[in-house]
């Protein structure tokens, strides 16, 4: 797996949509290699993001609890994290 992906499975409070779309995100840019979407394939990357989405969120609703927390915070759960947005945003 991506170790830029975080594992969302387990997560209390559950896994926000922002913070699947932002796992789903890294996946795409992984497996498409593409950082930065040109003009011309943005609309391809930006459907792949939310078909990826949508699918993480349906395999999250279906799976099971875990017994154990993912290892690792989730980058939107980080304070540096959060800081940096809001400082953006």
């Amino acid at each position: 797996m991506c170790r830029n992906i975080t594992e969302l499975r387990g997560l209390e409070p559950a896994a926000t949509p922002e913070e699947i779309e932002a796992a789903a995100r890294q996946y795409v840019r992984k497996v498409s290699g593409v950082t930065r979407p040109s003009a011309t394939n943005v609309d391809a990357f930006e459907t792949a993001v939310a078909e990826v989405t949508a699918t993480t969120t349906r395999l999250l609703a279906a799976l099971p609890p875990r017994k154990q927390p993912p290892k690792t915070v989730p980058p939107l759960r980080r304070p540096e994290v959060r800081a940096r947005i809001a400082r953006t945003g």
